[in-house]
């Protein structure tokens, strides 16, 4: 109980984490989160390992009782000028900054930091051990999914709606036969290929 313990000392920990980092198709979306020790939340795990249902149901259970969340992101032309690993630091510091109540210590999934406001750690597979980046994991995936589906009416042929950007079969096969749109990542090998010019 490392969040409630801390929070009782004066101490806001918030869970940090990303989705999209390995898509060729749209942002990438990160999530902070600052859980209340009084308002526990059942079921809380990578988000990757819960049915689209339950992610659902806890992202508006996790909106309602936490202290606070807030959500960051950087956009295709974020990734491709600063490439995906910098870009989803900077989706996370920003989720971060967004919080209110500002956070006086974050977790952070994975195995590096962002250049945040407060002091932090990072925690590899953090999802799974750390409820606040659960939390975290959770709202960044349902949001991201939900921008993809939309995404998916605007461009269609692709199946955005389904693979959520990732280079799937499907995803490969529509890229070769329409080519990529202004949301796909042009620094991703995949993508990139068609804006090299030919031999």
């Amino acid at each position: 109980m490392q969040d409630a313990l801390n929070f009782s000392n004066g101490e806001l920990i918030a869970g940090v984490d990303e989705v999209g980092r390995g898509p060729l198709a749209g942002a990438v979306v990160a999530a902070a989160v600052i859980l209340d020790p009084n308002q526990p939340i059942e079921g809380l795990t990578d988000s990757k390992k819960l049915t689209e249902k339950k992610r659902d149901l806890l992202f508006e259970e996790i909106k309602q009782k936490a202290l606070a969340w807030a959500l960051g992101r950087a956009e295709v032309d974020e990734i491709d000028e600063l490439n995906i690993l910098h870009a989803s630091m900077l989706a996370m510091e920003r989720a971060v900054k967004a919080l209110d109540p500002q956070p006086t210590y974050a977790l952070i999934d994975g195995n590096r930091c962002p250049n945040l406001p407060c002091p932090g750690e990072p925690i590899i597979k953090g999802d799974l051990t750390e409820p606040a980046i659960s939390a975290a994991s959770i709202l960044a995936k349902v949001t991201r999914d939900r921008e993809m589906v939309a995404l998916d009416e605007t461009y269609p042929g692709y199946g955005l709606a389904k693979h959520k950007g990732y280079p799937t079969k499907v995803h490969m096969d529509a890229l070769a036969e329409l080519g990529p749109t202004e949301i796909h990542r042009r620094s991703f090998g995949p993508v990139k290929k068609f804006f090299e010019p030919a031999e």
